[in-house]
């Protein structure tokens, strides 16, 4: 444990020695200089890859591009070792650069460009940077609190860039290498994404069997640079996509769609690889028909949404329809029927204008009503039959009608010439009398009479 921690303590010594051999050690390594001439003799010899009848992996010429994939991982790791070493010694001339210009390449370029020039108005970056950050550099560096940089550091910084250049080149001779070989390499990831943009997303994932590995997400990304907008617009600015936006597809997307169309590339892009990378269609013709949903997709997206089509209105019926009839039907029609007085005030006469609410025509106007001469606004409403029905039944309850039922209106007092006002039962005669032939023939209380002779 304690020998790793050593370990790791003498790399960050060597990190931030002075001197740019014992930082950068790539470049002089046996490897790197046997795989760059390998390079080398395949580009002169051209780009014409024959299939051998052999297994990928037995193949010399695959074999050569995995290590050239791996030997791009490397030389960006060198070159990001080397963007360091370079902000340390630049650090004391410029310290603001650093947080202006995120690209190690870029970085370098400018350092070199730049040097020990204290007026950057004298300098020309025309073509290294946009006209934005070139802007935001030269005002700063009028403010910059930065001291010119000794003869012996500033030869170190610019050494330690012109390596970081060449090992820039380098990768891309690396990349060329490896893209004239993507049809037969990876055929299908590179019908999709082009020869060009597959190259580039292998070397920076490390082979093709690590992009099949990698998610869509994360292809989407590989190729990335921090952006840097010095305080403008982030409307036109792209975030988030990588080697991806340099495909032929993406380019012909509309802005709009361009950050759907991304992810849409990454996806099949990543399906593509894992063809490739189990042998699963050496034709390539997979790779064909994922472009072929792509460009589809992409034009469906483009279609205006259809025309609302107008409602057609239903097929008039010849036949009367069902309707139900009968005595609660005629009920409830009479209970909602319309009233006269709403259809006069629903009604208008010709010539005569109409009272209103509010007066002079404002508010709710009421029509013929108050109309007829007398200037009010009532309207005789005749009982319907449904009303006087009710109105019968209701009596026929209060009152009775039938059943030996009283009247409330019968008193109990009678007024008589003699005592006045006496109390008595009105009904206690009509229960003792009875009436016809009953009293009289039929009565158990009847009795014969006997008439006397006079």
């Amino acid at each position: 444990m304690e020998e790793d921690v050593d370990g790791d303590l003498a790399d960050i010594e060597a990190l931030n020695f002075d001197d740019l051999d014992t930082v950068s050690k790539l470049q002089k390594t046996q490897r790197y200089n046997d795989i760059m001439q390998k390079v080398e003799d395949a580009l002169e010899k051209g780009s014409g890859v024959q299939d051998h009848g052999m297994v990928l992996e037995d193949d010399p010429e695959y074999q050569l591009i995995v290590n050239c994939n791996a030997l791009s991982v490397d030389i960006e790791n060198e070159i990001v070792i080397i963007h360091s070493f370079i902000r340390d010694k630049y650090r004391l001339k410029f310290l603001e650069l650093e947080s202006l210009v995120h690209h190690p390449i870029d970085y370098a370029r400018v350092v070199k460009k730049i040097g020990n020039e204290m007026d950057l108005t004298l300098v020309d970056m025309e073509g290294l940077l946009p006209a934005a950050i070139r802007m935001v550099i030269s005002v700063t560096a009028s403010t910059t609190s930065g001291k010119p940089l000794p003869e012996e550091v500033l030869q170190k910084t610019i050494e330690a860039c012109d390596r970081a250049l060449a090992l820039d080149s380098a990768k891309k001779q690396v990349l060329d290498f490896v893209e004239t070989r993507m049809g037969y390499i990876a055929p299908n990831l590179s019908a999709v994404a082009g020869s060009a943009v597959a190259a580039k997303l292998m070397g920076t994932a490390g082979g093709l069997t690590a992009l099949a590995k990698m998610p869509a997400c994360n292809v989407q990304l590989l190729g990335a640079k921090k952006k840097n907008l010095a305080g403008f617009s982030t409307a036109t600015s792209q975030f988030r996509v990588g080697y991806i936006e340099q495909t032929e597809v993406f380019q012909s997307t509309p802005p709009s769609l361009r950050m759907r169309a991304g992810r849409l590339l990454a996806g099949k892009s990543t399906i593509a690889a894992r063809v490739d990378s189990t042998r699963g269609d050496p034709s390539g013709n997979t790779g064909r028909v994922l472009r072929e949903e792509i460009c589809k997709k992409i034009e469906k997206w483009q279609e205006p949404p259809p025309a609302k089509q107008p409602k057609p209105l239903p097929v008039p019926d010849s036949e009367p329809k069902k309707k139900r009839g009968g005595r609660r039907l005629r009920k409830m029609k009479e209970r909602y029927a319309i009233t006269d007085m709403r259809k006069l005030a629903n009604r208008m006469q010709f010539g005569v204008p109409e009272e209103s609410s509010l007066g002079d025509g404002l508010g709710e106007g009421y029509g013929m009503l108050g109309q007829a001469g007398n200037g009010k606004l009532r309207v005789s409403i005749g009982q319907s039959k449904l009303a006087a029905k009710v109105a019968k039944k209701f009596k026929e309850k209060r009152y009775g009608s039938s059943g030996g039922a009283t009247s409330g209106l019968t008193s109990s007092l009678a007024f008589t010439p003699v005592q006045g006002i006496e109390l008595s039962n009105p009904q206690a005669h009509a229960h003792q009398l009875g009436s016809g032939t009953q009293s009289t023939y039929f009565s158990e209380n009847g009795t014969f009479s006997k008439i006397k002779r006079t």
